[in-house]
């Protein structure tokens, strides 16, 4: 099992599946999250801080991390950022990917989902960068970072939740800066991630879930097992 998750900004992801993340790495799964962007153009921080940060919630959930370098808000669907999804996901050849749910309120999130989504199908071309070998991940998921609809899957995090909470708290820039401009990430955005979490965690009867949208419908083989 290996799993690949993409996300438009360094935070992105673990706002998502940090939970996830950490229970994977904790039975050493390997998960690497992939970068589009370096945020350059986020109201609070820097370039560097940001990858600080982002370096050090690596060391938190212990991921390999990516950032392809794409320009901030330049997430365009054009030709050389779909060949360079389509090269990662053949080299990386995950197992499971993941990426983020297209309604969101900032356009990054939603543009990198729409990326994703053409790369995925691109990159079980034959024909397409022939000198990769298609390949297509066995489940693909999108994860929420502000969206507010219902989940098809839960995942029950109650037990990496402080994991979670202490990888978001890396990003300081963002979520809590010193000196800083007021965004809607500075007020008090990791308690209603959390409180978000509670409330998937709900649906299900435990104490804390991430939720996810399923990309596929489920499969169901002889004897009614799901996979």
């Amino acid at each position: 099992m290996k799993v690949v998750a993409i996300g438009a900004h360094p935070d992105d992801i673990e706002i998502g599946i940090a939970g996830m993340t950490a229970q994977w790495t904790k039975e050493k799964t390997e998960v690497v999250y992939v970068d589009l962007t370096r945020a350059e153009l986020s109201s609070n921080g820097d370039v560097e801080t940001r990858r600080q940060e982002a370096s050090t919630a690596d060391d938190v959930l212990g991921v390999r991390r990516i950032n392809l370098g794409f320009k901030d808000r330049g997430i365009d669907g054009g030709e050389e950022q779909l060949e360079a999804i389509v090269s990662l996901i053949r080299r990386e050849r995950p197992t499971h990917l993941l990426y983020p749910y297209e309604v969101d309120r900032h356009p990054d999130h939603a543009a990198c989902a729409h990326l994703v989504t053409e790369a995925l199908f691109n990159a079980g071309i034959r024909k397409y960068l022939p000198e990769l070998e298609a390949y297509c991940p066995e489940s693909v998921y999108q994860y929420m970072i502000n969206a507010h609809v219902e989940p098809d899957v839960c995942v029950d995090i109650s037990d990496t939740i402080e994991v979670k909470t202490r990888a978001l708290q890396c990003y300081a820039s963002q979520f809590t800066p010193v000196d800083g401009v007021k965004t809607p990430l500075t007020d008090a955005y990791v308690e209603r991630v959390i409180a978000r979490e509670r409330h998937f965690g709900s649906l299900i009867g435990v104490a804390y879930a991430e939720g996810l949208k399923r990309v596929r419908p489920y499969v169901v083989k002889q004897g009614g097992e799901l996979a």
